[in-house]
């Protein structure tokens, strides 16, 4: 494996951090700095944690912990959708897919760092 940028689950993260990103600028103005921050944040930091960890996959210890750590972030993301959702700020047609989305997230994160725990060297 050559870079992060060859793992599904940056690849998936990074594209659901810039839709949340982008959604999160059509919340009203009374929403924008608290749940927008939010949710931009923890969106942002699966991606980064992802990194982060294989920056450090030289011990697999380090790798497994920020993987943990971007699973953490990615159930804190669908919390601030559930919220978004649940308040009625936007269609939950608008949100669902995103919530699907997260939680296929979370399912590859736990696969990939049950692989890192048994397999990676």
């Amino acid at each position: 494996m050559g870079s992060y940028r060859d793992l599904e689950i940056y690849k998936l993260s990074y594209d659901l951090a810039i839709k949340i990103h982008n959604m999160s600028l059509k919340l009203p103005k009374y929403e924008m700095f608290e749940e927008g921050s939010q949710i931009r944040r923890s969106s942002k930091g699966i991606t980064s944690c992802i990194v982060e960890g294989y920056g450090r996959k030289k011990y697999k210890a380090e790798f497994v912990k920020f993987l943990i750590y971007a699973h953490g972030s990615c159930d804190e993301t669908i919390l601030h959708l559930n919220f978004i959702n649940d308040t009625h700020v936007f269609n939950s047609k608008e949100v669902e897919p995103l919530l699907d989305a997260y939680d296929e997230l979370g399912r590859k994160i736990n696969r990939f760092t049950e692989y890192v725990e048994d397999e990676w060297k």
